[in-house]
Parts: C-alpha cells; sequence; structure tokens
C-alpha cells in the first residue's frame, strides 16, 4: 500500500497553525518538514493552504442518518461511522440510552460484533452508558421504571461482556449507590461523569472526590445554580471536571456556552453533539430509545410533552458555532472537539493531536470551515 503525502497544508500543531508536511504510514502520522522531499511513487494530495486539523472526536452520540444506537446492528453501527467521518468525526462512542437490562447487552454484542469486523470508517472506540443510575426527578428521554440504584455487580457483568469496551458513564450523585459505585467504575477502566441529576453541591463534590470526570450535557437535565444552593451546577463549574456542551444554539444560548468556557477553560469543556437518530436527516418523526421524538426546525423534543430529546447537531456544525457564538479564533477552539474528549477517554496517546506516531485521522477544512478532506487511519475517505 503507498504512503500518502498531504502537502502545502496550514497543520494544526501545538495550538497553532503551520505549513508542514505530514506523510501519512501504515495509518499513523508524521510531520515532515513542508519543503521535505516527496517520492514521485507515492500518492500526493495537495491541501492548498487549506487548514489541517485532527479529526473530531464524539464522545456523546445517540445516533444519526436512521440509525438509533439502541437499535443498532453491528453493520447500522457502521453505517452511523461513515456519517460522523464525513462530518468530521473520526473517533466516537456509541450512547446507549437507559433500557432493559436485555436490550442493552444486545446493545454491547452489536458493538463488539462492529469492532471485529475493521471499522473502515470513524473509529467505534468504546460504549458510553447513559444511565440505568440515574435520577428520575432528572430522567429526560430516560424512561423512568428502567432507572435502578447503583449496581456494581451489574457494571462489572457489562463490562465483563464488553470486554472493556465500556469507556464512559453516565451517573446521578444523589441515586442511592452512586457515590460509592464510581470508584469501583474507575477501577473497571470506566470514567464516570455526572448528569441527569439535581444533586445538592456536597453531594455533587462527593462523586467528584470519588472520581467522577466530567459532567453530561452541562447546564442540560441538571439542577441549576443558586448562590445559597450551588447544587450540582456549583459543582462542576467550581472543580477541574470537564464539562460536556451541545453547541446547537438550542441547548445553551451562546451566552452560556461563552460563560461555561470562560468559567471552566479551554481545556475543561468537550463539545458533543448527543445527536439521535434524526441527524443528517429531514424533519419529522423518529425515536430515541423507546421514546418517540419529533423534529421540528431541527428541534429534536419528545412526542409525549414536548422535553427536548437529543439533537441533530453534527460536529463540523458544532465547530462553526462555536466560531460564531464567542469571537475566539479556530486555533484555541478545536481542542474542545479534539484533544479534551481524547484526554477524557484516556486516548490522547493516539488521538486527538497531529503528531509523530498518532493515528492520521485528519480533517481538511475550507475557507468556510467545512470539511473537505477526511482521513481514518491514513486513509481518504470517499465523500
Amino acid at each position: 500500500m503507498k504512503d500518502t503525502y498531504l502537502i502545502n497544508g496550514q497543520v494544526y500543531l501545538g495550538r497553532r497553525f503551520e505549513e508542514k508536511t505530514l506523510k501519512l504510514s501504515g495509518g499513523r502520522i508524521q510531520v515532515l518538514d513542508k519543503d521535505a522531499p516527496v517520492p514521485r511513487s507515492e500518492e500526493v494530495i495537495d491541501a492548498a493552504g487549506r487548514r489541517v486539523v485532527p479529526g473530531f472526536i464524539d464522545v456523546h452520540t445517540h445516533g444519526g442518518v436512521g440509525v438509533d444506537v439502541n437499535g443498532a446492528t453491528a453493520e447500522d453501527l457502521e453505517k452511523l461511522s461513515r456519517f460522523f467521518a464525513g462530518n468530521g468525526t473520526t473517533a466516537w462512542l456509541c450512547s446507549v440510552l437507559t433500557d432493559t437490562e436485555e436490550q442493552t447487552r444486545w446493545c454491547i454484542d452489536q458493538f463488539k460484533a462492529h469492532r471485529q469486523g475493521g471499522q473502515p470508517t470513524a473509529e467505534l472506540l468504546g460504549v458510553h452508558l447513559e444511565g440505568p443510575f440515574l435520577a428520575s426527578a432528572y430522567k429526560g428521554a430516560m424512561p423512568e421504571h428502567l432507572l435502578r440504584k447503583g449496581d456494581p455487580e451489574l457494571l462489572r457483568s457489562y463490562q465483563e461482556q464488553a470486554e472493556g469496551g465500556i469507556r464512559y458513564l453516565t451517573v446521578s450523585p444523589e441515586v442511592e449507590g452512586v457515590v460509592e459505585l464510581i470508584p469501583e467504575a474507575r477501577k473497571l477502566g470506566i470514567i464516570p461523569a455526572i448528569g441527569h441529576s439535581g444533586a445538592d453541591y456536597e453531594t455533587s463534590m462527593a462523586a467528584i472526590a470519588a472520581g467522577a470526570q466530567a459532567a453530561t450535557h452541562t447546564f442540560n437535565a441538571m439542577g441549576l445554580f443558586h448562590q445559597h444552593r450551588p447544587a450540582i451546577m456549583g459543582a462542576v463549574l467550581e472543580s477541574d471536571v470537564y464539562c460536556e456542551m451541545i453547541c446547537d444554539g438550542r441547548h445553551l444560548h451562546p451566552g452560556s456556552v461563552r460563560l461555561l468556557i470562560k468559567t471552566k477553560g479551554l481545556d475543561r469543556v468537550v463539545a458533543i453533539t448527543d445527536s439521535i437518530m434524526a441527524a443528517g436527516l429531514p424533519d419529522g418523526k423518529y425515536h430515541l430509545g423507546v421514546n418517540e421524538v419529533v423534529v421540528e426546525d431541527g428541534d429534536a423534543k419528545l412526542a409525549s410533552d414536548g422535553t427536548r430529546a437529543g439533537s441533530t447537531l453534527t460536529q463540523d456544525v458544532a465547530l462553526r458555532n462555536l466560531l460564531a457564538f464567542t469571537g475566539r479564533p479556530m486555533e484555541e477552539l478545536l481542542p474542545a472537539l479534539t484533544e479534551n474528549p481524547a484526554r477524557l477517554i484516556g486516548v490522547f496517546d493516539r488521538k486527538g493531536s497531529i503528531a509523530d506516531g498518532k493515528d492520521a485521522d485528519l480533517v481538511v477544512l475550507d475557507s468556510e470551515n467545512r470539511v473537505e478532506l477526511v482521513f481514518t487511519r491514513g486513509r481518504l475517505l470517499d465523500r
């Protein structure tokens, strides 16, 4: 197989853009000087001065293009991987909404089957369990009758079945047994996040001290800040946990995005989509797990009560929204979609930045910051 040389690109290195040549060989990156000789026998792609950035990483998505993760076969997961890659997301976690134990185990089996199939497009890095250890008062789209108290044996059983593939878990600190569950999750190699919660400040801080590393879709489905009762929101803003943010202009007002970034700093925010099966498709009726969802003007809500239910966002749009919402330069914002999620879920050794030896997951952006070319482990995606 020929090596690929990506020349004349403005490459994102060390949080700034430099003109460099990238050699993509064996699925890995080698950074070369811009004037490095290129063998005529190899494939050459001219970036023509366009920006070359790391592939985006989405740690929280429930689907897209007609595929709902809770009902996705291994083949459906590859359909999602191709869709995400086309929008610049070269690695992701499949987020399994709270479901029956039987269906959750089926989802884990589909993840394993997909992983064994080779994954030629965006890499499915693992499973995100959003529940079932969640608070009913902040359930959002979670089926209330399936919520349960912290159960380390169930979580251990899921992780054993997944062969270590569960990377991320959303829990509510106030639920019985959850604070005690968090260190057990860490021992299993799972990164706990707190959310779907009305926990008070003290309980939330106890969960963070126990090992919670992130906040799920910050500001959404959580108790709000009060000067006398900071609640979970105060805890996640004060502490060093990563904060997920849905930058679709619906879940968070642009001012809230700016406030979150200013409060947390650019190294502690993670841009997610929380997308559902309607992403990439027109308005209409869809589902999210067991829930019926209606999408109007791109806004997804439960048919039953109008509660917002995920999004139709893609990460390329999230990047452009962040640029518009904040007025900050691209160099400052890219870590929210690349480095920060990679560090959160423990894959920064091979993903999340452009450096020698890392996976050749790359996105070439045009002058309007739209995705023009995508490389997944060195392979140019046929878009």
